[in-house]
């Protein structure tokens, strides 16, 4: 909490004498700016949501997935056009040995030669090449789109990290108020006689315990802040108020129904697509491809020539050429669908441990939340209660331990709740996001 002082308002006095403004406008000053601290200090807390749009907007992995994804529309685009024209350009017939060698002006043979000639491969081949170059784009999509949940679920992590930190740190400093009092009352009963410098030491060492569990709480902090600030491109102050980690806007059941469309597996549809798209193409080989040219020959004293040929391949033995190629393709696809399969199990047993340890954490932290806090809490006060009384030191020191231990037990496993939380709420895409 902020606060401010002003004094009674003086009067400036010039070198005449004459008296200027009062100095009441410095408290008016004093008096906003106090109110505006907090203001500034609130709007430096990133919540999470915020945290995984900033992410998702300066990731520099998704600006390569989607350069990539560009990359695969444009190759698409020209998939299926037809290969460029060929100029030719020639001398025919030109003698090379004798008198006459290299002249073109004296033998009635030579000819000058120029010719265009344009290749068409099979229409089944160019859908084919289409086909497999829209499914490489689907690819790029999918794995672009994997990518973006990715980027959500480790900042959400980096977050929760930073959350749990702050708010194990929050725990320790509310506990150094009764370590304070532990000092001064042993110190009073040193005073009064009935206690003895041992205590004291005892006190005073338990105090630096504190702080030194504090300084490491802290460090951690720092190092969440680093983190978070890897997905975020700057570094932030603070987190604000945590969501209700205990609860997930997609149930259990449409997770454990929705393999295909959470994030690792979403790449596998385009997969398949394409290594059918593959087979499509490798079956293509067998139709034949032909071309055209036309050539205009001119020659010395005879009358110029039109010459237009057509060429067409001949797969005479596939056997042992294209089928062999269809053969290796189909092979493929077969070992992407078995590879697909394999995939959605270890999903699936993935998925059911997390919301396993997700259940687990949460009825965890509810009891801690509930029973364990609150008991440790207690008893530390009513051993310390006791020794004031002029009871023994030693159960207090055991009582504060255990209550140092459990709250730092307990801000950690917010933490952990927190980043099990973010494991399931980001594995749909955004239009079924909390």
């Amino acid at each position: 909490m902020s606060s401010f002082f002003c004094e009674r308002p003086r009067v400036l006095r010039g070198p005449s004498g004459s008296t200027g403004r009062p100095l009441s406008r410095l408290c008016l000053l004093s008096l906003l700016w106090s109110f505006a601290l907090p203001g500034l200090a609130a709007q430096s807390a990133i919540s999470l949501d915020d945290a995984v749009r900033l992410a998702v907007q300066r990731a520099p992995a998704l600006d390569a997935r989607r350069a990539q994804t560009l990359a695969a529309q444009e190759d698409a685009r020209r998939a299926a056009v037809l290969p460029d024209p060929k100029l030719t350009l020639g001398i025919l017939d030109l003698p090379i040995t004798g008198a006459e060698a290299f002249d073109s002006s004296v033998d009635n043979f030579t000819m000058k030669k120029l010719g265009v000639t344009q290749e068409f491969p099979a229409r089944a081949k160019r859908d084919a090449r289409q086909a497999l170059a829209d499914r490489t784009v689907d690819q790029a999509a999918a794995l672009t789109a994997a990518e973006e949940l990715s980027v959500k679920r480790a900042a959400a992590e980096a977050w929760v990290s930073l959350w749990a930190a702050e708010h194990e740190v929050e725990a320790l400093q509310a506990l150094r108020e009764q370590s304070a009092l532990a000092v001064r009352i042993t110190k009073a009963r040193l005073s009064g006689g009935a206690g003895s410098a041992v205590d004291v030491l005892a006190t005073q060492a338990a105090a630096l315990e504190l702080d030194n569990r504090m300084e490491a709480a802290r460090a951690q902090v720092e190092s969440a802040r680093a983190m978070l600030g890897r997905w975020l491109g700057e570094n932030t102050q603070a987190v604000a108020n945590a969501p209700d980690f205990g609860t997930l806007s997609i149930g259990e059941t449409v997770l454990l129904h929705s393999l295909d469309r959470q994030g690792p597996l979403l790449s596998w549809q385009a997969r398949e697509l394409m290594a059918s798209a593959q087979v499509d193409l490798a079956r293509a080989e067998k139709r034949p491809d032909w071309s055209v040219a036309v050539s205009y020959g001119q020659r010395n004293r005879y009358s110029d020539l039109l010459s237009v040929e057509f060429s067409i391949a001949l797969p005479l033995f596939p056997g042992n050429r294209q089928d062999r190629g269809v053969t290796a393709r189909q092979a493929d696809y077969e070992a992407t669908l078995d590879a697909h399969e394999d995939a959605k199990r270890a999903q699936l047993q993935q998925l059911q441990t997390e919301l396993a340890q997700w259940s687990g954490l949460k009825r965890q932290f509810a009891r801690d939340e509930e029973q364990l806090l609150p008991l440790a809490r207690d008893r530390s006060s009513i051993a310390l209660a006791a020794y004031r009384g002029g009871g023994a030191l030693q159960p207090w020191l055991d009582a504060r331990r255990d209550e140092i231990e459990t709250h730092i037990t307990h801000a950690r496993m917010s933490g952990e709740l927190g980043r099990a939380w973010a494991a399931l709420a980001y594995l749909l895409p955004s239009e079924t996001q909390p």
